[in-house]
């Protein structure tokens, strides 16, 4: 009988993804070659008032001689088909457009950049009362959106710290469960045609079952091995390669938006422009978040996965059945990485790496909170949010470089305070 070593046992499953993350890879390369996707362009018109407009039509054209036309329905969605990746120039027809209401401020829009997705245009029919002109108004607007964004990535950021917390794993595949939650609700709800609200809320049930495979599959028999923590943050990312590619193969390489939602006109409070949908994100990450701490806090769960965390041999020894903890940590995060996931397909579109370009914001926002603490991720997360969009008011600071203000945050808030902002200081030798 052949006795197998843990590192023996991490070898051949890193060699398996290996190998598995090649073979998608070179699967997808070959699907991107072969059919590249169409695209569209796409809107949402309202008046002054905030009405639907209907009837009105609007085309897009390109150098190469296309010319494609669309109609605004009764909800005042309109969209045009392109025959693919390319640069647009959308145009309204003010003959079509109702009486009483007033011409776009901009008209045609030039140069629209479609690649292979569905590209959004908003025509502003008439001059609004009020313009972003004021640094304060912007820095309101940006506010707003941080705190948006901060609470979505915090999602990811607790269930990442809670596993962190009771297994001591960096688990570099935490992106590509909230890539899950996406893909797999943008299939049930534009593949089969299932309500969105029900594919969300399937989509989070199966994440969290994903989480339950990703365990019983993979990290518990490691456990059992006794493998180094170095070792399994290597085979995650070795996951992560291979997952990223098996989502390209069925999903494509195209940004896609969900069936329902894709444009809202916003809602002005003061300085303050939100569509529904943020609205309801930011409604829904909070409700979620307060509801996860307080089963933290309150429920013989919560107080056993707090346990773990400071100290598994003692929580053992306690009665606790550590293994049984894990298991509901990581169906939880795993759980609430795909609600992440879900909220941010909503307004950034569904694509192959939609977690994988969150990581490291949501590695930041935990470590800057605290390793180990789902309360310190929270608060990571919320400043990280704010700092990545407000550091777009520095003069000079492109869209492309907007990390950076959140990551310079971690590095000063580490050189003062180590452990992080809620981390406790821990002694080493």
């Amino acid at each position: 009988m052949v006795h197998w070593s843990g590192m023996r046992i991490v070898a051949l499953v890193f060699a398996c993804i290996g190998m598995l993350g090649g073979a998608a890879a070179m699967a997808g390369a070959a699907y991107a070659a072969e059919a590249e996707p169409a695209g569209a362009i796409q809107g949402f018109l309202r008046d002054l008032a905030g009405e639907p407009v209907a009837g009105v039509d609007i085309m897009a054209t390109d150098a190469e001689g296309f010319s494609g036309t669309g109609t605004s329905d009764d909800a005042g969605r309109w969209e045009v088909e392109v025959p693919g990746p390319g640069t647009y120039a959308v145009e309204l027809d003010v003959d079509t457009l109702p009486d009483g209401v007033a011409e776009p401020t901009k008209n045609p829009i030039e140069n629209v950049v479609v690649t292979g997705s569905a590209r959004t245009v908003l025509f502003s029919l008439g001059e609004r009362e009020r313009t972003l002109t004021s640094k304060w108004d912007q820095a309101a607007q940006l506010t707003v959106e941080g705190l948006r964004f901060g609470l979505i990535i915090a999602l990811a950021a607790v269930g990442l710290s809670l596993i962190y917390g009771t297994t001591g794993l960096t688990n570099f595949a935490h992106g590509e469960i909230v890539t899950f939650g996406a893909v797999i609700t943008w299939w049930l709800n534009v593949t089969l045609g299932i309500p969105f609200l029900v594919a969300a809320v399937l989509g989070i049930v199966l994440s969290g079952s994903f989480g339950f495979v990703n365990d019983r599959g993979l990290w518990k028999p490691l456990r059992k091995r006794q493998t180094g923590l170095i070792a399994m943050m290597i085979v995650s990312i070795g996951l992560a390669l291979a997952l990223q590619n098996i989502y390209l193969i069925f999903f494509g390489g195209a940004s896609r938006p969900f069936g329902a939602y894709a444009t809202q006109a916003g809602l002005e409070f003061g300085p303050v422009s939100l569509t529904p949908k943020d609205i309801a994100s930011m409604v829904i990450a909070a409700v979620v978040l307060t509801l996860a701490g307080l089963a933290l806090l309150k429920t013989r769960m919560g107080k056993a996965t707090r346990a773990v965390s400071d100290n598994p041999a003692l929580a053992a020894s306690s009665g606790i059945d550590v293994e049984r903890v894990i298991l509901v940590v990581w169906i939880v995060g795993a759980g609430l990485a795909g609600l992440g996931g879900v909220l941010q397909g909503l307004t950034q579109q569904v694509f192959p790496l939609l977690g994988a370009q969150s990581l490291l914001l949501i590695f930041a926002a935990v470590t800057l909170g605290g390793l180990g603490t789902a309360f310190g991720a929270l608060v990571g997360s919320l400043l990280v949010g704010l700092f990545v969009n407000l550091s777009t008011l520095i003069p000079g600071m492109t869209p492309e470089l907007k990390n950076v203000g959140a990551l310079l945050l971690l590095i000063v808030v580490l050189m003062v305070r180590p452990q992080g902002i809620l981390g406790r200081r821990s002694r080493v030798g």
